[in-house]
């Protein structure tokens, strides 16, 4: 895992594509603050599947240098969250502008998966999740369901769990708006 670490690392700070396994599904992953990588990545999907990317962040104290302003119960819902969870903040910042959506939000999850949170705290900056299909209704439940298309796309492919076959799920959805209000966007 090492040097799968160090390579990604690297690639992600030259601007460029990884495929890694995450706290859910193989993704694409890139510099979540570099538009050109993120436009790479755009480029790679489906159009109308980018609204599935995420930001992958490991601490929640970096939340604040990325969305204007945090509702408290942000913080309540990463503590106690035992299962993988997005949640979507109003009002993003510091990110490639083309990861937010048309009303300026962003879907952040905080990963406690071993490989993207070890990267992430090497890159010492948020990543882009993009899952590994063709189609939002095709996510890549393990690395032998990528298609050789996405794979070709990447400028490294991590090693680590190429071999593990267990079913790969998505993570929950929920909407902060301002003021705490939450929407359930997906169980």
């Amino acid at each position: 895992m090492h040097n799968d670490l160090k390579k990604a690392t690297e690639v992600l700070k030259n601007g460029g594509v990884i495929l890694f396994p995450t706290d859910t599904v193989w993704s694409l992953g890139c510099d979540a603050t570099n538009a050109g990588a993120v436009q790479r990545i755009q480029h790679i999907m489906n159009p109308q599947d980018s609204k599935n990317i995420v930001v992958l962040m490991e601490n929640p104290a970096l939340l604040e240098r990325y969305v204007a302003e945090v509702p408290e119960i942000a913080w309540d819902l990463v503590e106690i969250s035992t299962t993988p969870l997005t949640i979507i903040f109003p009002n993003a910042k510091n990110l490639a502008p083309d990861l937010l959506t048309h009303d300026g939000s962003i879907g952040i999850r905080f990963t406690k998966e071993e490989f993207s949170m070890q990267l992430l705290q090497r890159f010492r900056k948020p990543v882009v999740s993009a899952p590994a299909g063709i189609h939002d209704d095709e996510s890549p439940g393990s690395f032998h369901d990528i298609p050789e298309e996405i794979r070709n796309q990447a400028d490294y492919i991590v090693e680590y769990k190429q071999e593990d076959l267990t079913p790969a799920g998505s993570s929950s959805v929920i909407r902060l708006w301002p003021g705490g209000r939450i929407e359930i966007v997906r169980q």
